[in-house]
């Protein structure tokens, strides 16, 4: 990861302050130096040449004054349709005990031609990049590396580079023993990078399944998703992932780039809790995320060239990074500082890549600037970690309060569950002794009625002998009774309507569930029919006894709708009943009272009792209002 041992950041400052001091100078002496970096006008450049030049051409070419000195510290290549050409200039007589490498940083050039001068004056050609198999490399290392001549030759060293993405030519030039510990050091710095990477995604795994927290979760696939990146950007993916097939170098990175900006919106919406705490940047993190993914598939499938565009990154990330500030700052989350430093870190590397790359070139440091990217990640990394933490510990915080809030809740709800079970207690006692007492009367009364009863059996034969007399006249009475039992019939109803009855005398008149809808059909009729949907005044009979079905627009209207007896789910007599003993009492009677004598629960009997009262002092605000509102017990039936 930081791909230089313990002194390297020490040894590249000292080398770019020694390129500086010898910027004017374009051949470079080896004068017993383990290492040294190309930068400035020691590097010679002849831009957007034809592709396919031979050497021989390069050589006329650059007689003619063709290749001028770069002006930045380090050259960039990123038009794959055309061919630069580089050249340095090495002078190494009088040190010709050591042999030495050229090597190149950047593993994304896609096409690299190296021409090394050989003691007869020809040039030895080597080809590389990462649109070739990894095998065809010279030595099996991530990075382009190519022997010089030993002893080195004194001349000119040509590189021709193409490449589809931004590429850096960090041109080094390493001792065989300078690169194999810089090589060890660096393999085992990546293998610690790594393994931190796969360390805290195990972890955060393993939190995730043990307490379910989503962003655990996330957290795993954004940091995956940073590693695989990172991958990429080193060569190592190429290297151990598909060194076979190295058409993946090209678009690879874009699936990894893509899953770091969408697995981190979505760490930020999670960790934030935005969706709750600030639904308009929760809104702005789900478009982005959208549009994002719309721009992936767009270059995957029509224009590949956009894949190359990395900065696009700085979106989501400013997006997620002002998320944080704004929930910490102005709504004091907590959790979200760790996350704020985290992504100031990584907004930092990021806009120090943006200057490399506008030739900021005091702000360019060579490889550690190369790698300062990775360098953030792994900071972002921890203080993420720490955001994960803290959230957990700010949760546990939460709950150890809603818990005591809870254990003071239910000491207060036993409390009063006491106290109601005492008084529940004492109603009962109350209500067994006043059973115990009632129960002494009934049984003086069934002594007294076993009296009258012996008297009764008397009378009864005295009747039977009467009736035998009555027989005769009972022909001349069948039409008087007929009509006395109509009398009977409407005077009961009026007692129903306007008296004080048991349920069993009541029950008489609206013996079941058919008389009931019947004399509700009835009643409806006597209020005339307007249809609820279209207020159509014609009907005809539904598929339901006492149904109406409207004529216009099919609208079957049930009996019991729009009125007290809707969505009841008691019996309807008993409703009935109900009804009328409430309205009878003027609805002073309990629902104790109407639970023990219909034997329904007593919670649905408060809540049906509490819609009549309701019904009635609509009823009584109407005949405030002057509207004429008769009728008895059935006139609350309607609700308006």
């Amino acid at each position: 990861m930081f791909s230089l041992k313990k002194n390297g950041i020490i040894s590249f400052l000292v080398l770019l302050s020694v390129a500086r001091l010898v910027q004017g100078q374009s051949v470079y002496e080896i004068t017993g130096q383990e290492e040294h970096i190309f930068s400035y006008d020691q590097i010679e450049i002849w831009r957007n040449t034809v592709p396919g030049l031979s050497i021989e051409d390069v050589l006329k070419k650059a007689d003619q004054g063709a290749f001028k000195p770069s002006k930045t510290n380090t050259p960039q290549v990123a038009d794959e349709s055309s061919s630069d050409w580089f050249r340095i200039r090495i002078k190494g007589a009088g040190y010709l005990e050591k042999r030495y490498l050229l090597e190149f940083f950047d593993q994304t050039i896609d096409h690299l031609v190296v021409y090394v001068p050989t003691h007869d004056g020809k040039y030895k050609e080597y080809r590389t990049g990462d649109s070739r198999l990894f095998s065809n490399r010279f030595f099996t290392h991530k990075n382009f590396t190519f022997p010089l001549e030993s002893p080195p030759v004194d001349g000119i060293y040509y590189f021709n580079l193409s490449s589809r993405q931004v590429a850096d030519v960090i041109v080094v030039l390493r001792s065989e023993q300078r690169f194999v510990k810089y090589a060890l050091t660096e393999y085992l710095i990546f293998g610690i990078f790594y393994g931190m990477i796969l360390v805290f995604s195990f972890y955060n795994l393993i939190m995730y399944l043990a307490i379910r927290q989503e962003q655990y979760l996330y957290y795993v696939l954004y940091i995956l998703s940073v590693g695989f990146f990172e991958m990429c950007i080193d060569g190592l993916a190429y290297q151990y992932l598909w060194p076979s097939h190295p058409v993946w170098n090209q678009y690879a990175y874009a699936f990894a780039l893509y899953g770091v900006s969408i697995f981190s919106l979505q760490f930020t919406r999670s960790l934030l809790f935005t969706w709750r705490k600030t639904p308009f940047l929760d809104r702005l993190i789900l478009i982005t995320m959208g549009l994002r993914t719309l721009l992936f598939v767009f270059s995957l499938l029509f224009d590949k060239t956009l894949l190359n565009y990395k900065f696009i990154e700085l979106v989501p990330l400013s997006i997620a990074f002002y998320s944080g500030i704004y929930i910490y700052y102005r709504q004091g989350y907590r959790p979200a500082r760790y996350f704020v430093i985290g992504y100031s870190f990584l907004t930092l590397g990021f806009l120090y890549k943006l200057l490399i790359m506008l030739h900021v070139d005091w702000l360019n440091f060579g490889a550690i600037s190369y790698y300062s990217l990775s360098i953030c990640f792994v900071i972002e990394m921890l203080f993420f970690s720490f955001a994960v933490g803290d959230k957990v510990r700010y949760l546990k915080t939460r709950k150890d309060q809603w818990q005591a809030e809870m254990m003071s809740q239910m000491k207060l709800n036993a409390t009063l569950k006491d106290e109601l079970n005492v008084r529940l207690e004492q109603e009962v006692a109350d209500r067994t002794r006043e059973i115990t007492e009632k129960t002494e009367i009934i049984k003086q009364q069934n002594r007294e009625l076993s009296e009258i009863n012996k008297t009764l059996e008397y009378q009864a034969e005295e009747i039977r002998r009467m009736n035998e007399l009555l027989e005769q006249d009972n022909q001349s009475l069948l039409i008087d009774n007929t009509l006395l039992k109509t009398n009977v019939e409407e005077e009961r109803r009026a007692r129903v309507l306007s008296m004080d009855v048991n349920f069993e005398e009541f029950s008489k008149i609206y013996p079941d569930q058919e008389s009931c809808i019947a004399f509700l059909e009835k009643l409806k009729q006597e209020k005339g029919y307007k249809c609820y949907k279209c207020a159509n005044t014609t009907y005809y009979h539904g598929r339901i006894q006492g149904n109406r079905r409207c004529t216009h627009c099919s609208y079957e209207e049930s009996v019991t709708a729009h009125t007290l007896l809707q969505n009841t789910r008691i019996p309807i007599n008993k409703a009935f009943y109900i009804i009328f003993l409430v309205y009878s009492s003027n609805g002073k009677i309990s629902s104790y009272k109407l639970s023990e004598m219909l034997s329904i629960r007593q919670s649905t009997c408060w809540a049906y009792s509490s819609r009549i009262r309701k019904a009635m002092q609509d009823k009584k605000r109407r005949s405030k209002a002057g509207q004429n509102d008769k009728g008895g017990w059935t006139s609350i039936l309607f609700e308006d």
